[in-house]
């Protein structure tokens, strides 16, 4: 079931986040998503999220600025089981175009957005990482 994040969801949230981004990232140092764990858990109480939950359990999220995707978040142990794909298509519905930016060395990441219709269209360095990251849009 997807449904709109609530506030008693946040420490879920925050654990997947935190999770998901340390090992999807491993080129980048852990101690940057720590220092940067309660600004984002502050934003998160004020973004628009959806949360994939079985059985009570939030498994996955999504969260979004208007039409710009911040990041699709899933469980480690429950990949690979249409869970994002479930979240992106939620957003699609109301929407005729999303972007988003993703690590160049994220191949993961990127592989599934371009089997979700995501293109390339830009290049550039994240400023805070010095990582190169990808622009990607996707249109109705």
């Amino acid at each position: 079931m997807i449904r709109k994040f609530e506030k008693n969801d946040i420490n879920d949230v925050m654990e997947i986040w935190k999770n998901e981004n340390i090992k999807a990232h491993q080129f980048i140092p852990n101690e940057y998503w720590e220092s940067n764990y309660s600004n984002v858990k502050e934003a998160l109480l004020n973004a628009e999220i959806y949360v994939y939950i079985i059985e009570e359990n939030i498994l996955g999220f999504i969260g979004l600025d208007q039409n710009y995707i911040e990041g699709i978040f899933i469980d480690t142990n429950n990949q690979c089981n249409g869970i994002g794909t479930s979240l992106l298509n939620k957003v699609k519905e109301n929407r005729n175009t999303l972007t988003l930016s993703v690590y160049k060395k994220n191949i993961n990441a990127i592989n599934f957005y371009k089997k979700n219709d995501f293109t390339i269209t830009n290049e550039s360095i994240d400023q805070d990482t010095n990582e190169i990251e990808y622009t990607m849009i996707w249109n109705k």
